[in-house]
C-alpha cells in the first residue's frame, strides 16, 4: 500500500506545485529539480509529501499520526533557525492544499493540531497583510508556542499588533489576543528578549502585564530598556512606562534608580516612597547625594527619618555642605590649588607684536573682562591673585583691584569675589563684610550679588543670604535694589521660599520701581519658583507685563518679564497652555516673544519632536527687523532638541540650514543655540561651525559665536578652543567689544581650572536639573542682545552661569563620609540597551585612583570588588561599602 501512496503523492505535489505557473511544467524540468537534491532532502521531500496526502485521509488514526509526523518534522527544524527550514521549503507547495482541506474537516481535536501546523506554515507562505500565522493560531490547540521556535514567536507578535490596532479601530474585542501576548511577553522573558516583550506590551497597551514576568535576573535589563525608551515615546505613554519601570525598580529593592526616576518624574511622593521603602541609613545618605547634586530642595520629615542626629546628617548632605570641600579634596588631589591669573589663560607672549602691545594698555573693559576671567578661573578654590591676594603684599589687597573697574564695573568685581568663595558660606560672608561697610553704591550692590552667589546650591538652617539681602530689596538706590533682587534669585533658586516670592511678588507691582528692578525682581521669581508652575507668582509677573508702557516695552530688559513666567512652567509641558492663552492678549510688541518663550521653556528638555517642528516653522518667516520673537524660537530647539542625542544631531543639522537661509536676527541666535546643544561638550563639528561664524561680518553673530566657543569648551581646557580663543584675540585687538567677548570665553573654557561643568544634565545624561538649565537660559537670553545687556552695564548677568556650575568629579567616601581612595576605570560610554548578554559599558578606558575627572560621555565603574557602589552611577558623590564576600587573593 505504502509504496502506491508514495507514488500517488509525489504525482499530486508536483501538479499542486506547479500549479499557479502558466504552462505546465515538463518532465524533465520535474526530474532536473529533484536531481539538484541530496538524497537526503528527496527522502525528506518524499516523506512529507507521502504525510500531507495521509493528513487527507479519511481515517482518523492515519491523520492523527501523520498530522504527528509532520508536527515532528517542522518543531525539530524551526528550534533554530538560520535559514528557511528545509520542511517549510519543500510544504510550500501544500500550503493551499492544506488550508482547503482545513477548511472542509469537522471541528476536532484534529482540526486544531492542522491549524498549529498552518499557522507555522503561514511563517514563510501567508501573504502580506493577511495575518494568516495568527488567525490559524487563534483556532489552533492552546499548546506552549515557544517549542515552535523563536522566530515564529517574533513573527507572530508583530502580527497581533496589527492585528490589535484594527481592532481598536473597529472596538472589537481583543481579549483573546491579550491571552497570547502574557503567552509571547513569558517566552520571551525567559529568554533574554526583554526588549521584544517591552515592545509587543506597549503596541498592545498593556504593560502592567510587565511586572508579573520580572525576576531578578532580567528586571534591570528591562527597565534599562524602559527608561531609554521612554525618550521617545509621546506623552503621557512616556510617562507611564517610567512609571512601570520605578514600580519595578521598588520592587526588587534597587533604589537608587528608583529615585532618579522618581527626580525624572519631579514626584516628590515618589521621593518619600523612595526613602521610606529604604531601611539602610547608608543607602538614604547616598539618596541625599543624588537629591543635592540635583538641586531639589525636600523637606525630610518623621516618616523618612525618626532618629533626629540620623536627620541631621540627611539635611547636611541634602543642603550641600560638603560640596566645598569634595571640591577641595579633588583639586589638591590634582594639584591645581595653586592661584592662577587671567594672564596665565591670556598667554599674550604665544602671539605676535600688536596684540601683545595693546594688552599692557589698563582700559575699565579689559579691567572688567580680567574680573571675569579670574572669577570663572579660581571659581570656587578660595584665593585668587586680584582680589585675595595676602593683606602683606605691595598690591595693597583687593581693594586696589576692586577700584580699577569703573562705575558698575565695580558691581562685578565685588561679586567675583563670591564666585572665588563660591559654596564656602562661612569664609565668603566673612570675606564680603567688609565690602558692605563702602560708600560706593556699586560696591554695595557687588557685594549683596557675592552673597547670593557664595550661597549657590547651599541651603542652611538659618538662611544667612535672606537674613543679610532682605533689608536691602527696598533701597532707593536701583544698583543695590538689583543685587539684592539677583543675589536672592542665585541663592534661592528652586526652593520656592515663600518670603521671597511675596517680597519680589510686591515689587512687580510697584509703579514707581524702575524696569530693571522690575526685569530682574521677574528673573529672580522664575529661578526661585522655577518648575513650580505657581499661579501667583504667575500672575505678578503677567500684570507687571500688561503694566509697562509702550517705550518700555522697546527696552532690552524687557525681555526677562516673559523668562520669567516661562521658568515657572520650565519642562512642565501642557501645564503651561492656561497662561499661553492668557499671554495671546498681551501687546503685539511683546506677545509673539511671550509665547516663544513659554513654548521653549515649557517643553525644554523633553525631546519634544512637534514642538520642535513648530519653532522651525516660526524661524521659517521672513519678516521686518523689528521682530525679535525668532531670538527665542531658535534657542527654544536646542532646549527642547538637548534631551537625547539623535534629537541633538538633528538639531544641530537644522540650525546650520538656518544659518544659511534665516534672517539676521535668527542668525545672531544660531551660536547661542549650538553653545547650549554642546554645553560643556566640545564636538569638533560645531566647534568648526562657531570658529567660521566668530570671523562673520555681522558683528553680532561674531561675539555669540565666541561666546558659544566658550560654553562649549566650558570646564574642558580644551587645547584646540584655547588656542582658536588667542588667535581671535589677536585678529580682534583693536575692537574692545568684541575683545570681551574673547576674554570671557576664555575664562569660561578654563572654569574652575578645568575642574567645573556647566552642563545641566547628570546621571549619564538622564537627569535634568532645572536650576542649571534656568541659570544658562537666562544668560543666552541677555546674549541675544548683547550690546544693550552684556556689553551694556547689566553683563552681571555673566553671574547667573553660577547656577549651572558642578564639579565634574567622581568622589568615593567611606562609610563615615570620609574621602575613600580606590581604582576605577573611566572610559567613553557605551549605549547598551537591548544588547544580549552582558557587554561592557565602557570602551577605551584607562584606570585611576579616585577622585577623578569625567568628561561629557564619560562614563566610571569600580575597578576593584573590595567595596560595593551604593549608587548605580558613578558621578558625584558615591558612598562605597564594604563588599562581605570580598576575599583578597594572597
Amino acid at each position: 500500500m505504502a509504496p502506491d501512496l508514495n507514488k500517488a503523492s509525489g504525482g499530486s505535489g508536483a501538479s499542486k506545485n506547479e500549479a499557479p505557473v502558466k504552462a505546465p511544467p515538463s518532465k524533465k524540468k520535474e526530474e532536473k529539480k529533484d536531481e539538484d537534491l541530496s538524497e537526503e532532502d528527496l527522502a525528506l521531500k518524499q516523506q512529507l509529501e507521502v504525510y500531507v496526502e495521509r493528513v487527507q485521509d479519511p481515517e482518523p488514526g492515519i491523520q492523527k499520526l501523520a498530522l504527528e509526523s509532520l508536527r515532528q518534522e517542522i518543531r525539530s527544524s524551526t528550534s533554530s533557525m538560520t535559514s528557511v527550514p528545509k520542511p517549510l521549503k519543500f510544504l510550500r507547495a501544500h500550503y493551499g492544499t492544506l488550508k482547503a482541506h482545513y477548511e472542509n474537516m469537522a471541528e476536532s481535536d484534529l482540526k486544531k493540531y492542522l491549524a498549529d501546523i498552518l499557522s507555522v506554515l503561514a511563517l514563510t507562505m501567508s501573504a502580506e497583510g493577511e495575518r494568516e500565522s495568527l488567525k490559524y493560531r487563534l483556532l489552533g490547540s492552546e499548546g506552549d508556542i515557544g517549542s515552535w521556535g523563536h522566530e515564529y514567536v517574533r513573527n507572530l507578535a508583530g502580527e497581533i499588533a496589527q492585528e490589535h490596532t484594527k481592532r481598536q479601530t473597529e472596538e472589537a474585542s481583543v481579549h483573546d489576543l491579550i491571552e497570547l501576548v502574557q503567552q509571547i511577553v513569558a517566552f520571551h522573558m525567559k529568554h533574554n528578549a526583554e526588549p521584544e516583550a517591552v515592545d509587543l506590551l506597549m503596541e498592545v497597551e498593556d504593560l502592567n502585564i510587565l511586572s508579573k514576568h520580572v525576576d531578578k535576573t532580567n528586571f534591570k535589563r528591562t527597565c534599562l530598556y524602559l527608561t531609554s525608551a521612554a525618550k521617545y515615546l509621546p506623552g503621557p505613554d512616556d510617562l507611564a512606562v517610567l512609571k512601570i519601570a520605578y514600580e519595578i525598580y521598588l520592587k526588587f529593592g534597587e533604589y537608587a534608580s528608583a529615585l532618579q526616576i522618581a527626580l525624572f518624574l519631579d514626584n516628590s511622593q515618589y521621593i518619600k516612597q523612595v526613602y521610606i521603602s529604604c531601611d539602610d541609613l547608608l543607602q538614604k545618605k547616598q539618596f541625599s547625594y543624588i537629591l543635592a547634586r540635583h538641586g531639589t530642595a525636600f523637606e525630610l520629615d518623621d516618616d523618612i527619618s525618626a532618629d533626629d542626629v540620623d536627620r541631621e546628617v540627611l539635611e547636611e548632605i541634602i543642603n550641600n555642605t560638603k560640596l566645598t570641600e569634595g571640591y577641595l579634596t579633588l583639586a589638591r588631589d590634582i594639584e591645581v590649588m595653586e592661584p592662577k591669573s587671567p594672564e596665565d589663560i591670556y598667554k599674550a607672549h604665544l602671539l605676535d607684536g600688536r596684540a601683545s602691545a595693546g594688552a599692557s594698555v589698563d582700559s575699565a573693559r579689559q579691567n572688567l573682562a580680567a574680573t571675569f576671567v579670574n572669577a570663572f578661573l579660581n571659581a570656587g578654590f578660595g584665593q585668587d591673585k586680584l582680589m585675595t591676594p595676602p593683606t602683606d603684599s605691595s598690591s595693597g589687597g583687593s581693594g586696589n583691584w576692586l577700584f580699577k573697574n569703573k562705575d558698575h564695573g565695580k558691581t562685578s568685581a565685588a561679586a567675583s569675589l563670591g564666585m572665588i568663595l563660591m559654596w564656602d558660606v562661612d569664609s565668603g560672608l566673612a570675606q564680603l563684610d567688609k565690602y558692605f561697610h563702602s560708600n560706593d553704591n556699586h560696591v554695595i550692590a557687588g557685594a549683596l550679588l557675592g552673597v547670593g552667589i557664595v550661597n549657590c546650591g547651599i541651603r542652611n538652617d538659618c538662611d544667612p543670604a535672606l537674613a543679610l539681602l532682605d533689608d536691602f530689596v527696598d533701597k532707593e538706590d536701583p544698583s543695590i535694589r538689583i543685587g539684592a533682587i539677583m543675589g536672592l534669585g542665585i541663592a534661592y533658586a528652586g526652593t520656592q521660599n515663600e518670603q521671597i516670592c511675596s517680597k519680589l511678588s510686591g515689587i512687580l507691582s510697584d509703579a514707581k520701581a524702575p524696569l530693571d528692578v522690575i526685569a530682574f525682581s521677574a528673573i529672580s521669581l522664575g529661578l526661585v519658583c522655577v518648575s513650580s508652575c505657581n499661579e501667583e507668582v504667575a500672575q505678578a509677573i503677567i500684570l507687571a507685563l500688561m503694566d509697562r508702557s509702550e517705550s518700555e516695552l522697546q527696552e532690552p530688559l524687557i525681555r526677562f518679564l516673559p523668562l520669567g513666567l516661562g521658568l515657572l512652567y520650565l519642562g512642565k509641558q501642557e501645564r503651561v497652555d492656561a497662561t499661553a492663552e492668557v499671554s495671546k492678549t498681551f501687546n503685539e510688541k511683546i506677545r509673539k516673544y511671550c509665547d516663544m518663550t513659554l513654548l521653549s521653556c515649557a517643553y525644554a528638555g523633553t525631546g519634544n519632536v512637534l514642538k520642535v517642528q513648530n519653532l522651525l516653522g516660526h524661524c521659517a518667516e521672513h519678516l521686518e527687523k523689528s521682530e525679535t520673537h525668532q531670538g527665542p524660537a531658535v534657542l527654544g530647539i536646542a532646549m527642547i532638541a538637548m534631551a537625547e542625542e539623535l534629537g541633538l544631531e538633528m538639531a544641530i543639522r537644522s540650525l546650520e540650514h538656518l544659518l544659511q537661509y534665516g534672517e539676521q536676527n535668527i542668525r545672531r541666535a544660531v551660536p547661542l543655540a549650538l553653545g547650549l546643544l554642546c554645553i560643556s561638550n566640545p564636538k569638533v563639528n560645531v566647534m568648526d561651525t562657531l570658529s567660521r561664524l566668530s570671523h562673520d561680518t555681522d558683528s553680532e553673530v561674531a561675539m555669540a559665536a565666541v561666546f558659544s566657543l566658550g560654553l562649549i569648551g566650558a570646564g574642558t581646557n580644551n587645547a584646540r578652543i584655547a588656542g582658536m580663543l588667542r588667535n581671535l584675540s589677536s585678529y580682534y585687538y583693536k575692537d574692545a567689544t568684541l575683545l570681551f567677548c574673547v576674554r570671557i570665553a576664555q575664562g569660561l573654557v578654563h572654569l574652575g581650572k578645568g575642574l567645573l561643568t556647566i552642563n545641566p544634565y547628570h546621571s549619564d545624561r538622564f537627569l535634568l536639573s532645572p536650576t542649571a538649565l534656568a541659570g544658562l537660559i537666562t544668560m543666552l537670553h541677555a546674549c541675544l542682545d548683547m550690546k544693550a545687556i552684556i556689553l551694556g552695564k547689566y553683563h552681571y548677568v555673566l553671574y547667573f552661569l553660577v547656577l549651572a556650575m558642578q564639579p565634574r568629579m567622581l568622589l568615593t567616601v567611606d562609610e563615615n563620609l570620609k574621602p575613600l581612595s580606590v581604582p576605577v576605570r573611566v572610559g567613553q560610554a557605551v549605549d547598551v540597551v537591548g544588547q544580549a548578554g552582558r557587554p561592557k559599558t565602557i570602551t577605551g578606558f584607562q584606570t585611576h585612583s579616585t577622585p577623578v575627572l569625567l568628561a561629557a560621555g564619560d562614563r566610571a565603574e569600580l575597578a576593584t570588588e573590595k567595596y560595593i557602589p551604593l549608587s548605580p552611577i558613578l558621578e558625584g558623590f558615591v558612598i562605597l561599602k564594604e563588599n562581605p564576600d570580598y576575599r583578597e587573593d594572597l
